[in-house]
């Protein structure tokens, strides 16, 4: 079974959403969760985020980053085009009931995470406060669609180009020193701005929820490429997560084992294919 790209459409010169016809997986999809995708078969396994989902369409949206050779291949499909697999729904959903206030924060790609969250919540009743951040306002993405869920939208940038200068955790500590108090805050990013948050929230005792993204391969929890040291204990964030208690992180084992794979990265972008999770394709 092949799945049809509906529509693809370009957010910012390195990001672009895609919405592809996967009914079975729009039925059961909860935001926390993701799906693997390979574009041919010999193509890698690669995971991203159930960005949005439509059970009616019977539609899954996942936002894709250009930065390696099988999203650069991903990148050159338009709509019309299939993928070969598409499995999913995976993961742990994430545990929203009883939040009445939350701070949802999101961090360059990691918004297009944040933003299911922030609409579940939105639509459960909770007053949902969404920060999101990026290096510069070229980059901003899912502005609208945040703006549409949340109660109060704060977008920061870098450089200020946007008009507000600084870090999510900038605008964070504002808000929760002007009154502001929440049931939880909910951070996705870059593991160094993940860490940033939980460093500030744990200064307040406000409960944190991060997710965890690191390298996967069968998403069911048998490799063990996604592992993560979890309050002194290692657990796979593909079956185990990917959301966890942020406090309870090793965050500097987390770091330790992102930077393993960037050799590798580099690598298959260099040589003009992928060494991992890849068959060779004869000539």
């Amino acid at each position: 079974m092949a799945y049809k790209i509906l529509a693809k459409k370009f957010l910012n010169p390195q990001i672009f959403v895609m919405e592809i016809d996967a009914p079975l997986i729009a039925k059961k999809a909860e935001p926390g969760q993701f799906i693997i995708l390979r574009i041919d078969e010999y193509g890698e396994r690669v995971p991203f985020t159930v960005s949005d989902f439509d059970r009616e369409k019977g539609t899954v949206t996942i936002i894709v980053q250009v930065v390696g050779k099988t999203t650069q291949d991903l990148a050159k499909l338009e709509a019309g085009d299939e993928l070969l697999d598409f499995a999913g729904p995976l993961g742990m959903p994430t545990e929203l009931d009883g939040l009445k206030k939350v701070a949802v924060i999101g961090g360059g790609l990691g918004t297009a995470i944040a933003y299911p969250q922030a609409k579940k919540l939105h639509q459960m009743g909770a007053e949902v406060h969404a920060i999101t951040g990026f290096r510069d306002e070229s980059l901003i993405i899912l502005k609208d669609e945040l703006d549409a869920v949340s109660d109060k939208l704060v977008i920061t940038t870098d450089d200020g180009s946007n008009g507000i200068k600084g870090f999510v955790t900038d605008r964070l500590k504002e808000l929760v020193e002007s009154g502001e108090k929440y049931d939880a805050v909910i951070a996705i990013g870059p593991l160094m701005m993940m860490r940033a948050v939980c460093n500030v929230t744990k200064e307040y005792g406000i409960k944190t929820i991060v997710s965890m993204n690191p390298v996967m391969i069968d998403g069911t929890g048998m490799c063990g490429g996604c592992r993560v040291i979890v309050g002194g204990e290692t657990k796979f964030a593909c079956v185990d997560g990917p959301d966890f208690d942020g406090h309870q992180i090793d965050w500097q084992a987390a770091l330790n084992r992102q930077k393993m794979f960037k050799e590798h990265e580099k690598r298959s972008c260099d040589e003009g294919h992928c060494r991992i999770g890849r068959i060779s394709k004869p000539e």
